[in-house]
């Protein structure tokens, strides 16, 4: 079988990542998660809800976002993803604009619920296809959704972890930091260490991130590929090999 492709990785990757999961729900414009929660539920042979938003097949919501908050404050959602223009190795997240707000220079997408289901869903992970440093920054600009909180601030709800196309971390929410666990094939710490503005953890041998088999390579070009087609066609077009 045809090697993977790099998004084919990220996808198996963020896939292993919701392991447990009862309901996984995907936010808009995020093909690569969307894929990974409908690999994750063909491993469970169904057994896991999929919730992605602009999807016929895989919403059960009829009102979007309203329902999603709604289940998120209720405890019914496992998983989310979240990106941002800068993310720090606080977990903090700017969906914002880089300088100085309210004067930024350049400006993004905005917040929208990410405050919220930061602080209420158990399993958020991060997503960022891009690793240099003026994404993953020391200190971002302007906090839209904070990683961590004092003591006395009721919270369920972080970081779990940070999937970039270089390497896999996890975030020890009692430090208040990441630890890289793995960097994918390719790639090494030198890069990583060169394209990362923040400081985190790391073993001193890193291991490499485990390719797909050949089942999970089957599924994600077969069964997959036509799943997530249903809101992502152009994406299923390309994304995965011959």
């Amino acid at each position: 079988m045809t090697p993977c492709n790099e998004r084919e990785l990220l996808i198996a990757v963020i896939a292993g990542l919701l392991d447990g999961c009862r309901h996984v729900a995907v936010g808009a414009s995020s093909p690569v998660p969307g894929s990974a929660a409908l690999l994750a539920r063909r491993r469970t042979h169904g057994g896991m809800r999929v919730s992605i938003l602009r999807s016929l097949r895989n919403n059960f919501f009829t009102n979007g976002g309203v329902e999603l908050f709604d289940c998120a404050a209720q405890g019914r959602i496992d998983a989310f993803f979240l990106s941002g223009g800068q993310i720090d190795g606080a977990g903090n997240i700017n969906l914002v604009g880089t300088g100085g707000y309210p004067r930024s220079e350049v400006r993004w997408s905005g917040s929208f619920g990410s405050a919220y289901l930061y602080f209420l869903v158990p399993r958020v992970i991060l997503f960022r296809e891009e690793h240099t440093r003026r994404v993953l920054v020391d200190r971002v600009d302007f906090i839209s959704a904070p990683g961590t909180s004092p003591p006395n601030v009721p919270r369920r709800g972080g970081p779990h972890a940070l999937v970039t196309n270089l390497a896999l971390f996890d975030f020890d929410r009692a430090r208040g930091r990441f630890a890289l666990r793995s960097i994918h094939p390719g790639h090494g710490i030198e890069e990583v260490l060169d394209n990362t503005g923040f400081a985190f953890d790391r073993p001193e041998q890193v291991p490499s991130t485990p390719v797909p088999d050949e089942a999970t390579l089957a599924l994600l070009r077969g069964p997959i590929r036509e799943e997530i087609a249903e809101t992502y066609p152009e994406f299923a077009a390309s994304a995965f090999a011959a």
